[in-house]
């Protein structure tokens, strides 16, 4: 076989093995965000379950799915909510987030700059409701 024909036969399987290749989309390659659990309980306490403190710990400017699963305290707002998550600092940036009875997924950013956040309850929910706190670092 010629080098001619060896070239055009290489060409003619290079060309047709890139066609079998599908074609991924943006969405496809970009990372799904990582799921969080959170639980704001009856006990006016927020739990992160596996850990013994809660603790969410992210890195800076990442893409997360908090998924709290709340539970009445023993009071709610007028809204009907149980339990707030809300960061003041990060308020402007979707950190403050109305809970109700039942699971509910929220997408957020992580804030660019590392540093250590305070969450808390701002929904007067019951007994221990002034020490329904727990914390957020971002990592850089």
């Amino acid at each position: 076989m010629s080098v001619r024909k060896s070239v055009s036969a290489l060409l003619a399987v290079c060309t047709g093995a890139a066609i079998l290749v599908p074609v991924l989309s943006a969405q496809t390659l970009a990372a799904k965000p990582r799921v969080i659990e959170v639980i704001a309980d009856k006990d006016n306490r927020f739990k992160v379950p596996g850990e013994s403190k809660p603790v969410i710990t992210l890195k800076a400017g990442e893409k997360v799915v908090l998924r709290i699963t709340s539970h009445f305290g023993g009071e709610k707002a007028r809204d009907g909510s149980v339990h707030s998550f809300a960061v003041k600092k990060l308020r402007e940036q979707g950190w403050d987030l109305r809970l109700h009875e039942g699971t509910e997924d929220f997408t957020l950013l992580a804030p660019t700059s590392p540093g250590e956040y305070e969450v808390e309850c701002t929904v007067k929910c019951g007994p221990g409701h002034d020490d329904m706190k727990m914390k957020l670092i971002v990592q850089g």
